[in-house]
């Protein structure tokens, strides 16, 4: 006769062996849920980042010089634009050919250049979410998508008319791709990663940075060879996409000549910044019965990614966001003594990285949380919400003129304001030039002394001078001569046109009127003894003008 308590616990052993498959597959891949709530989810921090960059995207009608230039560019028809690209700023082609698209579309002046950036930053946010998705960290995700938008360096690049935003979006979702790739292999996922990934280092050269960050990601998590093969064969077709606009803009790199090797302030940023994603990389997961505890409390019967599972999808979060947050910066800044080019906005996706890595650590931090006692909950209450209040300001800084380098606006405003019909104008170095692109209208009752063919007929961002001895000959015919120039202790040019405008204005004139807007110098010169007070002028309206092409003449 058979022992029927034998039997039970046969029974018992049968069912739970054959439920052990279902449970590591559920682990590796939780199933999707059919609730609403966690279909609609994702797209929240998507809304949360698009009203955040819409809060405030006018800046009160100001423009730097940057955003000046994609106004221009954008309002240049096709062949002038390629007639620009082959003289400079080819590395921006792709953008600014986007850009044109953009205003043909709808001539929205400063909302018009700035929203594409906004939505390029809500679909990160979105496309971080489903990172976290795909890594089986749901939770982590959606507390990591809502993060990005908040962080100071992607809310001003999310109102700036220029591509950071935009290639930020791209390598978000090629980042997405990689994971997806790596969890099911297809030929034509790896052909999308490649083309995405190859579209933002076509908007921008140095997002060929995070190939490699995707790269050590790969190799270090990945052992078989076939996975490795075909991730470097996509990345070889990257490289090889992008190599003919890399040959073409090394004849261009006089353009960043201007980038020095990064200060104290940006080593130390980075340093701090890498540290602290190390150590919420680190932060220890909640213990075994604190998961259980979670998972019963928030699951209501559907599976949840717990904390265990931060490390079970195709590769760990943190071997996907660290390499994305330290390696670009880092080599910038490690090639620096042979050619700086280290601009916190060309590593603005190492963002991407930091996200991940804190809404990892919220979400293991409010998981241990839960399962402590009052006192710690309401510490680290009050620690989140003394961060967010931290922001505040910081976010409401970042929308006044004040928070970029220049203001095109306020310094043709200045210039208008202080000019007399007829006074001669003067750009020194000759690049400044650029600040009159957006509100041309302002600078045409002056006259340009150095000027022999305006921007769009040169096929330039600042127009093409005479020579020397001719600008010396057009200033000793004028009495007046607004001159717009960088701050007192900036390097001073050594091209000969600059030379003969300083030794021109020491010798000949003598200075009337000095006003700071921004990072501008703006002085009024006369021959001795005609120094006088230009008349009151109405303020002029903000934001760029109607365009019309070229400059003052």
């Amino acid at each position: 006769m058979r022992d029927p308590h034998r039997t039970e616990h046969v029974i018992s052993l049968v069912e739970h062996s054959s439920s052990t498959p279902s449970d590591a597959l559920t682990e590796h891949r939780p199933p999707p849920s059919r609730s609403p709530l966690r279909r609609w989810a994702p797209w929240a921090p998507g809304l949360m980042a698009l009203l955040v960059g819409l809060w405030g995207i006018r800046r009160q009608g100001t423009l730097w010089g940057d955003e000046a230039v994609t106004y221009a560019m954008a309002h240049r028809d096709v062949p002038q634009i390629r007639h620009t690209l082959s003289h400079i700023d080819a590395v921006h082609g792709l953008y600014y050919l986007l850009m044109r698209g953009v205003f043909i579309l709808w001539d929205g002046g400063l909302v018009a250049l700035r929203l594409p950036s906004v939505l390029a930053v809500a679909a990160a946010a979105v496309g971080i979410v489903r990172i976290g998705q795909r890594l089986g960290a749901t939770r982590a995700g959606l507390l990591a998508g809502a993060v990005f938008p908040l962080l100071p360096p992607v809310q001003r690049y999310a109102q700036e008319g220029r591509s950071y935003a935009l290639v930020c979006a791209l390598v978000t979702w090629a980042s997405w791709l990689l994971v997806s790739n790596l969890s099911r292999p297809r030929r034509r996922g790896w052909v999308a990663y490649g083309a995405v990934i190859l579209t933002a280092c076509l908007l921008h050269e140095l997002a060929v940075l995070i190939v490699l960050a995707h790269g050590v990601t790969v190799f270090r998590t990945r052992r078989e060879r076939p996975e490795r093969r075909t991730w470097s064969v996509a990345a070889g077709g990257v490289l090889a996409g992008l190599l003919p606009l890399a040959a073409f803009s090394t004849t261009q790199s006089e353009q960043v000549d201007w980038i020095g090797p990064p200060d104290a302030g940006a080593v130390l940023g980075f340093v701090v910044t890498a540290l602290l994603g190390i150590a919420f990389a680190r932060v220890p997961r909640p213990s075994h019965g604190a998961r259980l505890a979670t998972s019963a409390r928030f699951s209501h019967g559907a599976p949840v990614a717990t904390g265990a599972r931060l490390s079970r999808g195709p590769v760990p979060l943190s071997e996907l966001a660290l390499p994305l947050l330290i390696l670009p910066p880092a080599l910038l800044m490690l090639t620096s003594p042979l050619h700086p080019l280290y601009v916190d906005r060309y590593v603005l996706a190492s963002a991407i990285g930091f996200a991940l890595l804190t809404g990892s650590m919220l979400d293991r931090l409010g998981r241990s949380a839960r399962s402590a006692g009052t006192v710690r909950r309401v510490t680290w209450a009050v620690a989140l919400a003394a961060v967010l209040l931290a922001l505040v300001p910081v976010s409401i800084a970042l929308r006044k003129p004040e928070s970029r380098e220049n203001d095109a606006v306020a310094i043709a405003r200045t210039v208008r304001k202080v000019a007399e019909p007829g006074d001669g104008l003067l750009f020194t170095p000759i690049r400044r030039r650029v600040w009159t692109l957006a509100r041309p209208d302002d600078f045409r009752a002056l006259t340009d002394l150095a000027l022999e063919r305006t921007p769009v007929e040169s096929g330039t961002l600042s127009g093409r001078e005479l020579p020397p001895d001719r600008i010396r000959e057009r200033m000793l015919a004028d009495e007046r001569i607004v001159v717009v120039r960088d701050l007192a202790g900036r390097p001073l040019e050594t091209d000969a046109r600059e030379v003969v405008k300083r030794a021109t204005l020491d010798e000949f004139f003598e200075e009337c009127t000095d006003r700071t807007v921004t990072q501008a110098r703006i002085t009024v010169f006369a021959r001795p003894g005609h120094c006088r007070t230009a008349p009151p002028r109405p303020a002029p309206g903000h934001g760029p003008g109607p365009h019309r092409p070229g400059t003052a003449r």
